[in-house]
């Protein structure tokens, strides 16, 4: 697709998600080649800099990324893009200046990328202060606007910050980024299941057992106590990311690959889930805090001793659910999703359980209970594809063991791309299909609404669990049964403990 020449705003150029994330990804585009060479990266923020600053305080930055290997060329060519404006995301006088910045600078490109890398409280008084000195709208070129979740703190605020984004902005303007789907095993997703036709046939409710998709990770808030006690692990992960996941592990067939049809069928798996009842919120959904515990082989602080965690809080680190999708390809079929903070290992996956075979063939053999066959997406750390089945042990008896078929995806010699690198190339070109729209936020937030209502009301007291360890044990009250264990590793036949 054709990459047309830009200048690419990003509002909070000095903040960690610009330094972390953004500028690297686009500097990896530009050793890529993917850049068009009109691209101009201009950074807002109100650090008293110049334009020589900025270039030297990321070359700095991207030296020390990037790595000793990285090429010097590449990163020389790419600090030349950068230009800094001084501005104060709330002086409106100073959009008024961009607006003659951007427009008397011949090297300045006319389509326009507003990149939000600040608070979402802001999102929308940015947005009118763009609208207010005309940079929402170019005649004879375009302006895309990006803002990152989370996308409102509920269904209400969300519903807000729409109707302010598009009191100046139309929708096909606004790119709503989820840097989860950028990750190229979560594309993988649509490509396993849509390009290959063995797996059709089975994928649905006449023989799939549950669902499981996971996210853990061993580090616990990272001194962002600020943002984590407003939002907490049901904001921060499964309302966006794992309800993504979901969508793509459980929608239809698009008619294309194209954003829409894409985006349509991944709406219609979101409001098919079965609305949780205030008063079924305890059999749905569980939640807990860390303690202090063992990571790794350190000590670490239970919750309420971080940094900027003040009193008893309440909020939740870990989160886990259990959904169910009323259509005709997954009714019944519970979908249990989870995410937790300070835990035993680092895993995203999706792990698809099918039903048990028929036991009556192997009556007359040492053979007691066959294990259930699995399908694993490891999503990060490891990037795979396994799918565990049963085989039998070599010797004279009838004896079975788990072996595992693994799709590598990617080659050893292949690059591993950054979500970010995937999104922002999207962004350029105009590609919205990894991108949500409002509905699909809308139904999204419908799904935890009922969930974050409760819990907000139940301030004297939550479950905890020891950092390190893989979560509390009374979460596997959510199954359905006792045979339904929670996939803690992407190993054969390691389920967890009940």
């Amino acid at each position: 697709m054709l990459t047309e020449p830009c200048t690419f705003v990003i509002f909070g150029a000095t903040g960690s998600l610009a330094n972390n994330k953004l500028l690297p990804a686009l500097c990896r585009l530009e050793a890529a080649g993917r850049l068009p060479t009109a691209l101009a990266v201009v950074g807002f923020g109100r650090r008293t800099w110049d334009d020589a600053t900025w270039r030297e305080r990321v070359l700095e930055m991207l030296r020390e990324r990037m790595g000793r290997d990285f090429d010097e060329i590449v990163l020389t060519r790419f600090v030349q893009r950068l230009r800094f404006f001084r501005g104060d995301l709330e002086l409106s006088d100073d959009y008024r200046k961009l607006r003659q910045f951007l427009e008397s600078n011949p090297d300045l490109p006319a389509n326009l990328v507003f990149y939000m890398a600040i608070r979402p409280t802001q999102f929308g008084e940015v947005g009118a202060h763009l609208a207010d000195v005309g940079l929402n709208r170019r005649e004879g070129s375009w302006v895309r606007l990006v803002v990152e979740k989370p996308f409102g703190y509920d269904l209400e605020s969300a519903q807000v910050l729409d109707v302010r984004l598009h009191r100046h902005f139309d929708e096909d303007q606004i790119y709503r980024i989820d840097h989860y789907l950028g990750k190229g095993t979560v594309q993988n997703v649509l490509v396993f299941r849509f390009a290959n036709l063995m797996m059709e046939p089975l994928w649905n409710r006449n023989y799939i057992d549950h669902v499981q998709i996971t996210h853990t990770e061993t580090q616990g808030i990272a001194q962002r106590a600020d943002y984590f006690e407003e939002a907490g692990a049901l904001r921060d992960m499964i309302q966006s990311h794992l309800l993504q996941l979901l969508t793509l592990v459980a929608m239809e067939p698009p008619a294309s690959l194209e954003a829409e049809s894409l985006r349509d069928e991944k709406v219609k798996v979101l409001k098919s889930i079965r609305p949780i009842p205030q008063s079924a919120v305890h059999a749905h959904a569980f939640r807990a805090q860390y303690a202090r515990g063992m990571v790794h082989g350190e000590k670490v602080p239970g919750y309420l001793e971080e940094e900027g965690v003040v009193g008893q809080s309440t909020t939740e680190t870990y989160a886990a659910l259990r959904l169910y999708i009323d259509n005709w390809r997954w009714r019944n079929v519970p979908f249990y999703i989870r995410t937790g903070k300070r835990m035993g290992s680092d895993l995203s996956s999706i792990a698809i359980r099918f039903r048990h075979p028929p036991q009556l063939l192997f009556r007359d053999t040492p053979i007691e209970r066959l294990r259930p066959n699995w399908i694993l997406l490891g999503i990060q750390p490891a990037e795979c594809l396994r799918i565990e089945i049963q085989a039998k042990v070599p010797g004279l008896e009838m004896l079975t063991r788990t072996v595992t078929l693994e799709a590598g995806y990617r080659h050893a010699h292949e690059a591993s791309l950054d979500a970010y690198e995937t999104l922002l190339l999207d962004v350029l070109v105009g590609d919205r299909s990894l991108f949500l729209r409002y509905d699909e936020v809308r139904a999204a937030w419908r799904v935890v609404d009922p969930i974050l209502k409760v819990w907000s009301m139940e301030r004297d007291f939550i479950n905890t669990y020891p950092a390190g360890s893989m979560g509390p044990a009374d979460a596997n009250r959510l199954f359905e049964r006792e045979d339904q264990i929670w996939r803690d590793t992407l190993s054969s036949g390691t389920e967890g403990s009940p």
